[in-house]
């Protein structure tokens, strides 16, 4: 049997290096993820122009539904570079609250596609619960933002612009709350722009910046 202990200059394996997430994900494959997320993004944002967020009566709705549910599948794509880089940090906790965003926003999914093409099951009982998970996901995507930015795993714009991109959920409501539909329906369209958008686009320009720095 041969060890690596056998063999000249070969270095034994670290705690350190059994725990970091695996190199698989090449710069190519973030890429293809991160323009999922920026088309998905500019997807919601351009029908949200459009329509707004809060609109009733096909085909209004079924388009906003639609919208936000091809920026959900752009969400997903940030949550597997999150995932598959160690975004969060190796630890089973840090690692364990991105699989529970995925969940979360797995939910709102299904309210999305469900509310968009099936009008008749939009008063349910069923689906108004899964409704619950549209904001708790977007507030799940803020801790994120915030752990991202602590753990500092991703580098330069890659380990700050994900806080600006899922701040939207806190912009976004108050404004609601103070200015009302209008003015939160071009804040919240404008903040994906700026946020989600721009940073599919930042990973996708720059993946060597989530490649783990701690």
């Amino acid at each position: 049997m041969t060890s690596t202990s056998h063999v000249p200059g070969a270095a034994a394996p670290t705690a350190s290096s059994a725990a970091a997430p695996a190199k698989g994900l090449s710069e190519s494959t973030v890429r293809r993820l991160a323009l999922g997320l920026s088309t998905g993004a500019l997807t919601w944002s351009a029908v949200s122009f459009v329509y707004g967020f809060d609109v009733a009566g096909d085909p209004a709705t079924m388009i906003t539904d639609l919208g936000a549910l091809a920026f959900q599948i752009g969400a997903q794509c940030l949550l597997t570079i999150m995932l598959r880089t160690g975004a969060t940090g190796v630890s089973r906790v840090a690692r364990g609250m991105v699989q529970v965003e995925r969940v979360l926003m797995s939910l709102a999914m299904v309210w999305s596609l469900v509310h968009g093409l099936f009008p008749a099951a939009r008063d349910t009982v069923w689906l108004g619960i899964l409704d619950a998970f549209w904001p708790l996901s977007m507030l799940g995507m803020f801790v994120l933002g915030v752990k991202i930015a602590i753990t500092g795993r991703w580098r330069g714009a890659a380990r700050l612009w994900p806080l600006v991109a899922e701040s939207w959920v806190v912009v976004t409501l108050p404004t609601l709350a103070i200015f009302g539909t209008p003015v939160s329906d071009v804040v919240g369209a404008t903040h994906l722009l700026v946020g989600y958008t721009t940073l599919g686009l930042i990973l996708a320009f720059r993946p060597d910046l989530v490649r783990g720095g701690k």
